[in-house]
């Protein structure tokens, strides 16, 4: 839905977030704005966020749905989104995994090939919190912990709407 009903679904009582979110946007009658509840467990105003212009490209979606426990991480369930969404985030530089795949702690991630002389510094580089400034292959980190680079979607993935951001 775009914001104008989730702004109307909102003021009816109704919590709504975006597909990958793992919080949600509520109204506030009595101050008459939208508050922000973060994932960490935070509630803001929308009038003191820090990133406008995230904010703003939020409002700006279509794609809004209503906070449900089984769709929104602190209310208990799990954010998930289909393929082109995972694709985004993976480009903001945020780890995805399906739900459906098998193997425990595996995730994909963007690297950029041409920073890393050695598997070893590929190893170091995933223990770290850094972040890539130019990611360009797309690397999946598998149950066994290695790293596979140049990981390829199959159509069941590419089709699938169980895609989850990894903390």
């Amino acid at each position: 839905m775009k914001f104008i009903e989730a702004l109307a679904a909102m003021k009816a009582g109704k919590k709504v977030k975006l597909p990958a979110w793992r919080g949600y946007w509520s109204w506030d009658e009595d101050k008459k704005t939208v508050l922000i509840h973060t994932h960490e467990g935070k509630t803001l105003d929308i009038r003191e966020t820090e990133r406008v212009e995230y904010t703003i490209n939020n409002l700006l979606s279509e794609d809004w749905l209503i906070a449900e426990e089984e769709n929104t991480p602190i209310l208990g369930g799990v954010a998930t989104m289909g393929f082109g969404d995972a694709i985004k985030y993976l480009k903001r530089g945020l780890k995805v995994a399906r739900t459906g795949w098998n193997g425990k702690g595996m995730f994909l991630f963007l690297v950029n090939v041409t920073e890393f002389e050695t598997d070893a510094d590929m190893t170091n580089f995933m223990q770290s919190e850094e972040k890539f400034s130019m990611p360009n292959v797309v690397a999946m980190k598998t149950a066994d912990n290695n790293i596979v680079v140049g990981w390829l979607a199959s159509q069941t993935d590419m089709l699938a709407e169980d895609w989850m951001i990894v903390d």
